[in-house]
């Protein structure tokens, strides 16, 4: 029985761990760094502890410290979130080791997934289909490399072994692209991940970013959640997301649901997860396993009435999962904008005084944000300050009730992207569903 949760993350998602924790009458711990001492979840936290500066390494990634904060506040388990280290195996190692609960996967699992290379070669010995690509760490020598890559030809993209958030990624169109692609990722892996460790994968050049939520006890049951689609990115991040996915045939997303659930048995996956898969000409291949919390969660509760975080909770508790595949219903449609603080036509992050805060609200609609007026948006993290989320009983109602969130949403002071989510929702290809993982970008140049 969990009585106590340290959240070891913040803004939103450390409001959205500590407002699970409350309904489920658990105490919280809200760990902060010094920029972030006015939070909300931190002033409505049972406990509070100041771990670090601003900068992250000394704060939200500092292991000791924040080990050290759930021992002086007798937490019981640690909620990683996500992002920071939510899937760092180290990390969930030292947690277990010093006898606290992980509200995540073992460590076990989280290493074996937090190597793309090991998690494709599990996903294909239970069965998943993956894409085809080099599976193993690409050697320095070019020649071999460009001779493995013709085998299943250009373009290919090139992929950090431990990367994610869309950084170490790159897509060589040809040959005498190689060497210098592989030059820049390694570095930008190392940069970013301290591993420059790559492989590669064949390049879709229409794929769809389809995603399948799954949630797991330690009791061997696994169930799938249904879809969302995520293929409206920027440089590799997700700015849109919803479910049920367009044009996608519910026995296809139940076939590959099922796929995943079994995956996960044979894994002994605990806690909640998601299947990223590339979509194109009716196949789903494997991209990835997000061994955490989704930033688009909100939309899977939406539609199911399931609340993910509290599930996670309670199955790290050693709590069995009260729900079966069988309960599992899908009702009507939801859409998320994620609303970054920057410019909205440079993408340059815009930090500063929010003067003003005004949420949308009405029936169908949820914003979830840690902002306020006369709020300091901190140059030191992700621009993320809100997700608003709105679910009708069809698409196209979805979509209008969207607009209207973001007319009556009102945030001054600082630069938002509200604008380009407008644009995006009045677009044809957006109102029809046709849309790839590539249109985005493409949308933007010829802005």
């Amino acid at each position: 029985m969990i009585e106590k949760v340290l959240i070891a993350n913040r803004g939103e998602i450390a409001l959205r761990v500590l407002r699970s924790c409350k309904k489920l009458g658990i105490k919280t711990v809200a760990i902060h760094s010094t920029v972030d001492r006015q939070l909300p979840h931190v002033k409505m936290a049972d406990e509070s502890v100041c771990i670090g500066s601003a900068n992250p390494n000394k704060s939200y990634l500092n292991i000791p410290s924040i080990i050290s904060a759930a021992e002086l506040t007798n937490a019981d388990a640690i909620h990683p979130g996500y992002g920071f280290l939510s899937e760092s195996s180290a990390f969930a190692e030292i947690v277990e080791s010093n006898k606290f609960i992980f509200i995540g996967p073992s460590s076990k699992v989280l290493k074996k997934m937090g190597d793309k290379i090991k998690a494709k070669k599990a996903m294909k010995d239970f069965g998943v289909p993956c894409i085809p690509g080099y599976d193993g760490i690409l050697p320095e020598d070019i020649k071999s490399n460009i001779k493995e890559a013709e085998k299943i030809g250009f373009p290919i993209m090139l992929k950090a072994i431990h990367g994610g958030g869309g950084r170490g990624m790159m897509v060589v169109h040809s040959a005498h692209e190689f060497a210098n692609a592989m030059n820049i990722t390694k570095t930008e892996a190392q940069n970013a991940f301290g591993n420059g460790d790559l492989y590669f994968e064949k390049f879709f050049d229409k794929p769809r970013h389809i995603e399948i939520q799954v949630l797991c006890d330690n009791h061997g049951n696994a169930i799938h959640l249904g879809e969302r689609d995520c293929s409206l990115q920027r440089r590799n991040q997700k700015v849109i997301e919803e479910t049920t996915a367009v044009n996608i045939p519910r026995e296809e997303i139940n076939k590959i649901g099922n796929v995943c659930t079994e995956a996960c048995k044979k894994l002994e996956y605990s806690g909640a997860g998601t299947f990223e898969f590339l979509y194109q000409d009716g196949q789903f291949s494997f991209i990835e396993m997000n061994t955490r919390i989704q930033v688009e969660h909100p939309v899977t509760e939406f539609l199911t009435g399931i609340d993910l975080i509290s599930q996670q909770i309670l199955v790290a508790g050693n709590k069995k999962l009260e729900i079966s595949q069988e309960d599992i219903t899908y009702k009507g449609h939801a859409i998320e904008c994620r609303i970054n603080a920057e410019d909205p036509e440079t993408f340059i992050p815009s930090p500063g005084r929010i003067d003003l805060f005004h949420p949308p609200g009405g029936p169908g609609v949820r914003i979830d944000s840690h902002i306020y007026s006369g709020y300091d948006v901190p140059p030191n993290y992700d621009s993320l300050i809100a997700k608003i989320i709105t679910h009708a009983e069809n698409r196209e109602t979805a979509i209008k009730k969207m607009l209207f969130a973001l007319d009556e949403t009102v945030i001054e002071g600082i630069k938002t992207n509200i604008p380009l989510h407008k644009k995006l929702l009045k677009s044809d290809f957006f109102v029809n569903g046709n849309f790839t993982i590539n249109t985005l970008n493409a949308f933007i140049k010829k802005s």
